[in-house]
């Protein structure tokens, strides 16, 4: 069963500004993370037990994105997958709490 995605706010701007990072770095590394970003979405949606828990309740889960250090932390019910970060693996862990 396909669910509903929400991006809890700040979702959309930190994405923004990983993106704005890559592409300075390299002109349509930006846009290259959107899309792992986004297919890591769809992912989500269809097949939302895909990520590993991350606390020890299962209430969040991870999902890495592929080819970028991020990851994607969620949680998930019936009808809806709530995105609640896209952080860099290695930065800051655990801010988005």
């Amino acid at each position: 069963m396909k669910r509903r995605l929400e991006l809890r706010p700040g979702v959309v701007e930190e994405l923004a500004e990983a993106m704005a990072h890559h592409e300075a770095e390299r002109a349509g590394l930006g846009d290259r993370l959107f899309d792992a970003v986004e297919a890591t979405f769809a992912d989500l949606v269809t097949a939302p037990d895909l990520g590993a828990p991350w606390e020890l309740d299962g209430t969040v889960r991870r999902q890495l994105v592929r080819r970028f250090p991020y990851v994607v932390f969620y949680r998930a019910s019936e009808d809806v997958v709530i995105v609640l970060a896209v952080a860099h693996g290695k930065r800051r862990p655990g801010y988005w709490r």
